[in-house]
């Protein structure tokens, strides 16, 4: 499918939130900023808080709805966006109502779309993906896996929507579980990593203003000079560490607290984590 088909597809296209948390938030902030699809065209639906799908109303000006019989005849697509634990109770309650000409986005972690497929009853496509919060600045790191029935039309229409909130991973779906505790999580080390560094430029006597910019300013610079130089990080960080100076003491103390093997070893845990939420399900798929 060309571009300009798809940019005239996803316009005409109408779109489904089953879950309205901090994901959908993002990913709608992501969307509107973009002018990629018009707010008239999308439909935000959870559980059963009011204010928030008010909120998200007058923000983005999308449709909050209760009436999910009556979204899924109106959308296209449809966006499961509620957590893992809901995820077989939710999809059960659309059994019957979804079609097997809509396209169903996954963005629940852990659980395969072969799964999903057989609470919601129907063979649809099903394409299961991973994005993170930055998507609300267009930064998001979104990886995504194609089910059984998911053609490359619909795959096309999910990379085209995604790349309008950040950058799109095509992978297959046993690698979407570490994409989980990489990426997906990955923003909340970074954060943690910056309290850290903030907190301590403030023991130091900084200010906390000034802390946190020059934290965020370092932080950035580091990410471009990965990005930009192609260089690999041992590299550049050999080149800030000269041999008995500031920064060779500093790392001498993360290595004293194994600093590389508790992120090693976090991002492999929420991996983990991420399988552990699907094998729960593993024996509730419905014939």
């Amino acid at each position: 499918m060309s571009t300009a088909s798809l940019q005239q597809s996803i316009q005409q296209l109408r779109l489904g939130f089953l879950g309205a948390g901090s994901i959908t938030e993002a990913m709608l902030t992501g969307i509107c900023k973009q002018h990629l699809l018009d707010p008239d065209h999308i439909y935000v639906t959870n559980q059963g808080d009011d204010e928030r799908l008010r909120f998200l109303q007058e923000r983005f000006g999308v449709h909050p709805t209760r009436d999910k019989e009556a979204m899924l005849a109106s959308c296209d697509t449809l966006i499961l966006a509620m957590k893992p634990k809901d995820a077989r109770e939710a999809c059960l309650a659309l059994r019957g109502i979804v079609r097997s000409d809509q396209l169903i986005i996954s963005l629940i972690a852990g659980v395969p779309t072969d799964l999903l497929g057989s609470w919601l009853g129907v063979d649809c496509p099903i394409i299961r993906t991973m994005p993170n919060t930055s998507s609300a600045i267009g930064l998001s790191a979104t990886g995504v896996a194609a089910g059984r029935f998911a053609e490359q039309k619909h795959m096309d229409l999910a990379y085209h929507l995604f790349t309008s909130i950040g950058s799109v991973f095509p992978l297959p779906e046993s690698e979407l579980d570490i994409v989980t505790g990489l990426s997906g999580s990955g923003p909340a080390y970074v954060y943690y990593l910056v309290e850290a560094m903030e907190l301590a430029g403030q023991k130091a006597g900084l200010s906390a203003e000034m802390s946190r910019q020059l934290t965020v300013q370092t932080l950035l610079g580091a990410a471009h000079m990965l990005q930009h130089t192609q260089a690999e990080p041992a590299v550049l960080r050999k080149k800030v560490t000269s041999p008995g100076g500031t920064t060779q003491a500093g790392i001498e103390v993360l290595e004293a607290y194994r600093f590389q093997e508790a992120v090693t070893a976090a991002i492999l845990r929420a991996a983990e984590r991420a399988r552990e939420l699907g094998a729960q399900h593993e024996n509730t798929s419905i014939s």
